[in-house]
């Protein structure tokens, strides 16, 4: 079973895209003898059909925890919950919140990082000289995670090629999530709500630009202009000090009156004159940098607050049931009456969807593996696993859908009643 340390799990393709693929394409082996036939495909897409029912049915009882647990903390809550946590129990409430968005993260194949990460990330200034500071303790609670690395384009002017736009290519994170609770801090504004906890996801975001997703960041200036305006501001000082030492007591003081020392007055206020200007390019910069960022991010921006959470709850849905039809896919139509191992099937899958539909992923098996073998659809065999015929996983699937449909037929009625 191979592992890869530069692949990732998500398997970019919607799963009614890959039920068509796999029910017209030629197979692996590209010979006619193992394209599915009309009948073959019809079951297939109707055993597809029912795996997306029961995985959906399963997640529908997560989405009702995960909205009740966000309730007391989503600022866009409507209706809001009648008795929130409040004292220790909100305390325990947000720190049970925080640890069910990392597992579903997690379940969405996004991948977290560390405090330690993201600092290293923030390293300096970004190819176009910004370098922003970002105030933790401005945070309560604060989580990011990504998902997906490429490569992105922006354009830039370069004062060695007089200012002509440039195309730089820039690594991208595909996806960005974060997850944070303020608590009162100087740099947040005094409206800021602290008791929410507010969740974003973003698309297509610069490696080097991540800490811009987070609220109460700061511009830094950079080092050449702190050098230019504390230069400017220790000259000044110095020129004046220099000539009141030069001149003598009784100068000095008949100078008071006689406004002698009106001829400090154009050296000094052109050189803090320079000063302001410098702080005051700085400051224009920082607003013209802001205005760029918010029309930028207005674009790459997905989701806020219980938007993210269903989103992301989809995502983890449509994962699963796609790990789930491959394996039983391979193990049915490829492994034959022997089966294959666990370790087998991982690699025949990864190879094939590489050299098929150019996707380098390090696919999940032991996930899949474990669902349909309590769903009865595999069986193992010692180390292997071997597919039952379609029939009869349909037959099964059916059985599993009375059971449901058992199961709730209480609850309906009590609420019908």
């Amino acid at each position: 079973m191979a592992e890869f340390q530069d692949r990732e799990h998500f398997i970019p393709i919607r799963v009614t895209d890959l039920v068509g693929y796999l029910c017209t394409d030629s197979g692996p082996q590209q010979t006619q003898a193992q394209r599915l036939t009309p009948d073959e495909q019809a079951a297939f897409r109707r055993f597809a059909r029912s795996v997306i029912g029961h995985v959906h049915i399963s997640y529908q009882s997560e989405i009702r925890r995960l909205k009740d647990a966000y309730a007391a903390f989503d600022p866009d809550s409507d209706p809001k919950p009648l008795s929130p946590p409040s004292g220790q129990d909100r305390v325990a409430a947000l720190d049970q919140l925080f640890a069910t968005f990392v597992h579903l993260m997690t379940r969405a194949n996004y991948c977290r990082l560390a405090r330690e990460q993201m600092e290293e990330i923030m390293k300096g200034a970004s190819a176009w000289g910004v370098d922003m500071d970002v105030a933790w303790d401005a945070f309560e609670k604060v989580e990011v995670f990504y998902r997906g690395k490429g490569t992105g384009t922006r354009t830039r002017r370069h004062r060695f090629r007089w200012w002509r736009k440039t195309e730089v290519k820039v690594p991208t994170f595909a996806r960005v999530a974060v997850v944070f609770k303020q608590q009162p801090h100087k740099r947040l504004p005094e409206e800021a709500d602290t008791k929410s906890v507010f969740l974003k996801l973003f698309k297509d975001i610069p490696c080097e630009d991540i800490e811009m997703l987070l609220p109460g960041g700061q511009l830094k200036m950079p080092a050449l202009e702190r050098w230019k305006l504390g230069g400017t501001v220790t000259s000044s000082i110095a020129y004046v000090v220099w000539k009141l030492t030069d001149m003598p007591l009784l100068s000095l003081a008949g100078g008071i009156a006689s406004g002698a020392l009106w001829s400090l007055y154009a050296p000094v206020s052109l050189v803090l004159g320079y000063g302001y200007k410098t702080w005051y390019s700085f400051q224009s910069s920082r607003q013209t940098y802001t205005l760029q960022l918010t029309q930028s991010l207005y674009y790459q921006n997905l989701d806020n607050n219980g938007g993210v959470m269903f989103r992301l709850l989809d995502e983890a849905e449509e994962q699963e049931t796609r790990e789930v039809l491959l394996a039983y896919f391979y193990l049915w139509r490829y492994a034959g009456s022997d089966g294959w191992t666990a370790a087998q099937l991982d690699d025949y899958i990864e190879l094939d969807l590489e050299r098929r539909l150019n996707m380098e992923i390090d696919f999940e098996i032991a996930d899949a593996l474990q669902k349909l073998e309590r769903g009865g659809i595999v069986e193992q065999i010692s180390d292997r696993y071997r597919a039952v015929p379609i029939e009869q996983a349909q037959e099964r699937l059916d059985a599993l859908w009375d059971r449901h449909a058992r199961a709730d037929a209480p609850e309906l009625a009590a609420a019908a009643g």
